[in-house]
Order: C-alpha cells, then structure tokens, then sequence
C-alpha cells in the first residue's frame, strides 16, 4: 500500500525507534500472509513481535535456544542439528551439522561465523523478512551457531539494498549487547561472541561464499577455486562457517522443540519446515512457510493463483521454468531433482499467460551477464553468448532460431561445466527449462 512506498522512501532518514510500532509491523505483515497463524516456526513472531523490543522478544520465547545450547555443550549442540536433518536453505543443501562439525574440529585458530544475508536472487525475500520482522532470532541464531564451533566473532554479510534490515538488525546487536547477550560474557557463561555487519554493494556474485569472504576482507568479490574448502581456510584464511539467514534461525526450534520433533516435520530427506518467496501472478505476494513435502499447487492455491497460469520459475534466475500441468512436484530437495527443476533458496514465481516468454528470458540473461564477475572465461563470454543469441530470437519474433538455441545449447554446456561458481553453472538453466519445458522459442 502507499504506508509501505512511504517507508521505502523515508526508510534511510528514520532512526530504528521512528519505524517501531503499529506502521512499521503492517510493513512486516504485508510481506508475510500468514502473520500471527497458530502452528509457524520460522515466521511465529513475525508481525506479532516488536522487532525493536528485546523483553517482546523474551517474551515470547526468545532465548530458550540460548539457555539450551548451554546446557547441551558445543557437542551437544552440533550432535542436536545433525540428528535433526538441516540442510543449508540457501540452495546448494549441505548438510548443517557437517559443516559446523568439520569447523569445530579444525585445530586453526580462531573459527569465524559468517551469516549470509547477501540475499540477491532474483525473487527471494525471506531472509530480509525475517531480519526485519524478527532481527533478534537472528542475533541468537548466530550466537548458538558460534558456541557450538567456537567461534568469538561473527559478520553478517547484509544486501546492500536493504537499509531498514540494516537498521534493525544494527539495532538488535546492539541490545543485545547492551544487555549481556553478546560481547565479553554471554549470559556469565564465560563464553565471548561478537557480531560485526558488514553492507555488501549490490554485487549478487558475493552471495557465493568465497566471494563473499574476498568482500569483506576489502579484495574484489571473485570465488575462490576450491579446494581448500572454508571449513578449512575461509575468512581470513581460518576455518570458517557460512550459513544463510533462513538455515541459521531453524537452529532454535530443533533446539527449542528436539532434534525428533523437528525432523519429524516435513520428509526424511528434507526436514524441518521451509520458507517460500511467492510472487508475479498470485493475489497474495509474500512469504509462506511450509513443511517440506507440500506440493507446488497447495502453495500457489495459498498464494491465490490465477487461472491463466502460464509457468512457474522455481528457484529464480538460477532455477527452472515448470508448466501449470505439474503443479503436483513435492518441494522438496529430492522431489524437485527427480522433476528435473530445482528448489534452489525457494523462489516461486508464477507467470500468467500476459507475460511475454523471450522477454522474460532475454531480462534474465541480462542480468546474468551484468552479474557475472568476469573472473573466468567460460561464464564471463558465455553470458554474453547467451544474451545475444536471445536478443536475435526476439527481434526475428522467434522465426528460424533453430541456429540460435542449438548455439545456446553449446554455450550452456560449456559454462556448467567449465565456470569457477554457481553463478555460470547454472546461469542457462532458466532459458534451458524454457525451451525444453514450455517450448518457448516454437
């Protein structure tokens, strides 16, 4: 509505007081349909909070996790997240409990923690939501996460694009500083962690973890070539955790409720409940939180899906285009892979039938070649490849392109399997999908 334009445009003039209260939580509702409905894990006191309050925060369960994470040891807690069956919610699925494991036992000192709030995907939301609805699950997210590997300073890599999650999270460390639960002696358990954030510049190769390391550490945001792995050699050159806004706040239910319990919510491969950004052609944009195992087409009905479903792109630009008669793939990690498409950090976006496909398309290589880094040939030529081949199809309105999409083809091939990161591995699969999948160019 206009009340949200407005805090968009006054957002980086408002102190973090300015923007509590009734306002600023219709901001964090509108975003998040199914405010303040029983039975949410991730989203529970998200637009029911004060996201500026610490006692609101404690109020309603806010350091449970904290107080149990100390009971049960660094060990205990890594065996915890293990048993529960996380995997990392910011595409690539590695199993949580492994990485913090192999970091805890690396003999290099000192272990750091960085949260990756780099959130560029094209369409993804979730975890700016939670930083402003709920900033403080955060900030105890990443003080549990660096108890158990024992880490004593942790970065928040945060989108540049996103003052009023910056606001609120600056202001939430720095309460909970204030009031003993970060710094020196967290909670007199004479354990000493810090949180330090750092603003990406709106560069969505530093979502990838090693370029995201090279940022913060002042160099260009370019991957790394792996091995060594950041478990063994990542920021600053010592073992490293990075984990995602969304993988991080699932600590505190498995914490709070069990291992058990929590693994018990969604499938055996994929635990746990899952956040869903929805947007393009629903009557109720937002974000949704699901168990793993629900179907595309439960979501969509939720979201209000229109009739005149044309696809949908799971997994945003990296992702891939599914048709309305597939609407029953289960999202999950496995459910997705079978399908042929993929989950990636939860993107779903619905087109209608008023979209016009090769432009989407040509949008999406655009913005993979503006993205890409440049560092390695196979993705800093192919994207250009790929963008131009798409401009002549959509000048020749598609006729005679046979030429151009065997030529794509060939591009794709070589920057999935020859490109250093993600970013030129997967930067075919959307127009890939599209022509297999909606036959976009017949």
């Amino acid at each position: 509505g206009s009340d949200l334009h407005l805090y968009e445009v006054l957002g980086p003039f408002l102190e973090p007081g300015d923007i509590l209260g009734h306002e600023a939580m219709g901001v964090v509702e509108e975003a998040v349909p199914q405010a303040g409905q029983e039975g949410l894990a991730l989203l529970r006191r998200v637009g029911v909070v004060d996201p500026a309050s610490l006692d609101d925060y404690r109020a309603n369960g806010g350091y449970t996790a904290l107080r149990h994470a100390f009971a049960l040891g660094p060990a205990g807690v890594i065996r915890e997240v293990t048993d529960s069956g996380l995997v990392g919610r910011g595409g690539a699925a590695f199993p949580t409990g492994r990485k913090w494991q192999a970091t805890a036992s690396q003999p290099d000192r000192p272990h750091y923690l960085v949260c990756n709030a780099d959130e560029s995907e094209p369409g993804t939301f979730k975890d700016r939501v939670i930083m402003e609805g709920d900033p403080y699950s955060l900030v105890e997210a990443m003080t549990v996460a660096a108890y158990a590997i024992g880490a004593h300073r942790g970065f928040v890599y945060l989108r540049g694009e996103y003052p009023r999650a910056t606001r609120r999270l600056q202001h939430a460390v720095d309460q909970a500083r204030a009031r003993g639960f970060l710094g020196d002696d967290v909670l007199g358990q004479g354990f000493a962690f810090d949180i330090e954030i750092r603003r990406g510049a709106g560069a969505y190769i530093c979502g990838e973890e090693t370029a995201l390391f090279n940022s913060i550490e002042g160099y260009r945001g370019e991957p790394r070539s792996k091995p060594p792995f950041p478990v063994e050699k990542g920021l600053f050159g010592k073992p490293t955790v990075e984990n995602n806004v969304e993988t991080l706040v699932n600590v505190l239910p498995i914490l709070t409720m069990g291992a058990p319990a929590y693994a018990a919510i969604g499938t055996a491969k994929s635990t746990g409940p899952k956040l869903f950004c929805v947007s393009g052609s629903v009557a109720r944009p937002g974000i949704y939180e699901l168990p793993f195992g629900a179907t595309l087409g439960e979501l969509l009905r939720l979201a209000g899906v229109r009739e005149n479903l044309r696809a949908v792109l799971l997994g945003g630009a990296a992702g891939g285009f599914v048709r309305p008669d597939e609407l029953g793939i289960p999202l999950t990690f496995e459910g997705t892979r079978e399908a042929g498409t993929t989950l990636g950090s939860g993107v779903v976006m619905a087109f209608d039938d008023t979209v016009p496909l090769p432009q989407l398309l040509l949008r999406i290589a655009q913005f993979f070649r503006d993205e890409s880094c440049g560092q390695c040939v196979p993705c800093r030529v192919g994207t250009v490849r790929q963008e131009e081949a798409l401009h002549r199809i959509v000048a020749r309105t598609g006729a005679d392109a046979a030429g151009d999409v065997a030529l794509l083809r060939e591009v794709g091939r070589a920057m999935r399997d020859a490109s250093i990161c993600g970013l030129g591995q997967t930067a075919w699969n959307a127009v890939e999908s599209a022509i297999d999948r909606l036959g976009a160019y017949e």
